[in-house]
């Protein structure tokens, strides 16, 4: 269902309240049943409102990406926060953490020596008011340590005045067709790794954090070596998700709401094809080369997108089904949902098709 009043103008995200509710329901009780712990990654939807719903379904905390994300959700009462991010902390971002630390667990991320000692030297007095979680490379291979590198970064860390309490990595690779079993395994062998060194080394890590939404599904206390998990895509899902066949159309919790501006039949040359009102300023312009198009649509799984422009997205139409007529709303899948939510101010809540609510996405554009 989705909103067809004239009230609502197209292109605009909508968010289906019901679906995004179980999705978060689903999740929580799945990693609860696996032993381990949910720790959201928020910058996929960047509303305090969705960041709510997930503490009260037994998130123990948030994931930000960002100290600016951090200061939205602790504004909004958010007590455990970690920056999953290599972060380098100059005076004014020690300042930012300090303030933070007055009112939240507050957790950072590093991955180097030189990192571990630039912050301790910005944070100065307030040293042990940040707890330290070190980044492995798991098979990603963009920030993160090797897991045999783990034990000379902790050392610094500690040296410089810092507490080590944890290690994380983000097994990014696992967004690829088949790849979310492989990643799954690469985290787990990649933690255990760093974990076994840092204890014999003296270090008490109590933290071992990792789990992309592709591969948070494929864990268990048995087979992982993490304590909690940190997606992010679950709570609206995408076409990655659906095209890596890690939720069904059923699991889609946002779209983008268009308007059909143009339409054409085809010629022997040129392709069936409509045009909407949703480009790449409110779909993002990701397409992966394993990817069928720039997004999906939700009621018509055979269409796909074949180009997008700021404005406009170009579908080519199944040549079996009539072209939908101009004045028409279709709903939209963008492919990479995090960046589609970071280019609009709010979204629009629906339930049973109704328009119940808006949403701001307070953290929208808080890049720093």
């Amino acid at each position: 269902m989705h909103p067809t009043s004239p009230d609502v103008d197209t292109p605009t995200i909508v968010v289906d309240i019901d679906v995004l509710s179980r999705n978060i329901t689903a999740k929580a009780t799945a990693v609860r049943t696996n032993g381990l712990q949910l720790r959201p990654h928020a910058k996929t939807h960047k509303i305090p409102e969705i960041a709510s719903l997930q503490m009260e379904a037994g998130a123990v905390g948030l994931t930000v990406a960002t100290i600016g994300e951090a200061e939205i959700f602790a504004e909004h009462g958010v007590h455990d926060i970690f920056s999953a991010y290599p972060l380098w902390v100059g005076r004014r971002a020690a300042d930012r953490l300090r303030a933070l630390a007055a009112g939240a667990r507050i957790t950072v991320g590093l991955d180097s020596c030189e990192a571990a000692r630039a912050t301790a030297s910005s944070l100065g007095p307030a040293v042990g008011d940040i707890e330290v979680s070190l980044e492995i490379d798991s098979g990603h291979h963009r920030s993160g340590i090797a897991p045999e590198a783990t034990v000379e970064v902790a050392r610094a860390a500690t040296e410089a005045g810092l507490r080590v309490t944890g290690i994380f990595t983000f097994p990014g690779h696992s967004y690829g067709p088949e790849m979310p079993v492989r990643a799954a395994n690469d985290e787990r062998r990649a933690l255990a790794a760093a974990s076994t060194l840092l204890t014999e080394a003296g270090f008490g890590i109590v933290h071992r954090s990792g789990g992309s939404s592709p591969t948070a599904g494929l864990l268990d206390i048995a087979a992982s070596a993490a304590t909690e998990v940190r997606p992010g895509v679950y709570v609206f899902n995408d076409a990655q998700q659906l095209e890596l066949g890690r939720c069904s159309v059923d699991d889609i919790a946002l779209s983008v709401l268009a308007t059909v501006v143009s339409r054409h039949e085809g010629t022997k040359d040129i392709p069936r094809r409509i045009i909407v009102d949703a480009g790449s300023k409110i779909l993002g312009g990701d397409r992966p080369a394993w990817t069928t198009g720039f997004g999906r649509l939700l009621d018509h799984p055979d269409a796909r997108i074949t180009a997008l422009s700021e404005h406009h997205a170009t579908i080519v139409w199944p040549e079996t089904a009539a072209l939908p007529a101009l004045g028409s709303r279709l709903r939209v899948i963008p492919n990479h949902v995090c960046v589609a939510i970071n280019l609009v101010d709010s979204v629009t809540v629906v339930s049973d098709g109704d328009v119940v609510t808006r949403w701001n996405v307070a953290a929208r554009g808080r890049n720093s």
